[in-house]
């Protein structure tokens, strides 16, 4: 299957000068319908793969996507390298809207989501010490230098159930636990693309400071519709800046996302339900 770079993110993100040959096509997956059918696109040979994590038209809120279908349809269009791209509050004064945050940690309060393709029949246990691609990180950490695009390198994403946005209580909370970004949409969406062995990689665009900030009640809607505008411009100069890295990587094959299976499944060949294993035949099917 040919070689593809994957990017989830929101519904503008793929209207990308320059991109060519392109075609929306449905996925079908055991695991219920995707957000949206992919957008195959080529942009200077490099073949991408986009999801509108919301579906077009922002039309799925954080806790009804179904997260196991994308990553799923991303693995079957023959995607390797995942980069999510997400709107994001600030917990942090130095992170001002309109930065970019390529996070390195998360921590994880949804409750009402699937979180894991395997289940009982077939029990399988991934590390998620380090729950993003260091390799990936590297290439956004130098696609934006080169783009001059605002970012920082290294962040905690607290990713919280929704819809609502949190209290003021919780807020402050989330920075006394020495999170920098808050948002509804990174879990477990990371998760899944660990367990599916595709390297993920997260940037997290700040539109807000969140209500932790006194001067949050004062900001407009005005205002923060202009950072989305402004995010969405930036975040497609990103994909263009980093996508040829990404397909010119040689050492993509080495990385060790690629076969965090190999030791997690934990239930004997013998006691392994064999629908399950039809299942995941495109997440897991390598190890089985």
């Amino acid at each position: 299957m040919q070689k593809r770079i994957g990017i989830i993110g929101g519904s503008g993100i793929y209207d990308i000068e320059g991109l060519e040959n392109k075609s929306w096509q449905k996925m079908e997956s055991p695991f219920g319908e995707p957000s949206d059918e992919l957008l195959f696109g080529e942009l200077n040979g490099v073949q991408l793969v986009f999801l509108p994590r919301h579906g077009r038209g922002h039309r799925i809120p954080p806790s009804d996507i179904n997260f196991r279908a994308n990553i799923d349809v991303m693995k079957r269009a023959g995607v390797t390298d995942v980069i999510s791209i997400s709107a994001v509050g600030s917990l942090r004064e130095e992170l001002s809207p309109g930065t970019f945050v390529i996070v390195d940690q998360f921590i994880d309060r949804t409750f009402a989501r699937e979180k894991s393709f395997f289940g009982d029949g077939l029990v399988a246990h991934v590390s998620m010490a380090h729950p993003v691609c260091s390799r990936l990180g590297d290439h956004l950490q130098a696609a934006t230098q080169e783009a001059g695009i605002a970012a920082v390198r290294g962040g905690t994403y607290l990713v919280m159930e929704g819809p609502q946005f949190s209290t003021l209580a919780e807020s402050n909370l989330y920075r006394s636990w020495g999170c920098d970004v808050i948002g509804m949409t990174n879990m477990p969406e990371a998760k899944l693309a660990r367990e599916a062995e595709l390297c993920y990689a997260t940037v997290g665009m700040v539109t807000d400071y969140d209500c932790w900030h006194p001067d949050h009640e004062h900001v407009t809607v005005e205002q923060v519709i202009k950072i989305l505008i402004n995010n969405a411009d930036t975040a497609r100069q990103l994909v263009k800046q980093v996508a040829p890295k990404l397909w010119s990587d040689s050492h993509a094959e080495e990385c060790s996302c690629r076969s965090v299976l190999q030791y997690a499944v934990i239930t004997t060949a013998m006691a392994r339900d064999v629908q399950m294993m039809q299942k995941l035949e495109v997440v897991a099917g390598r190890v089985f």
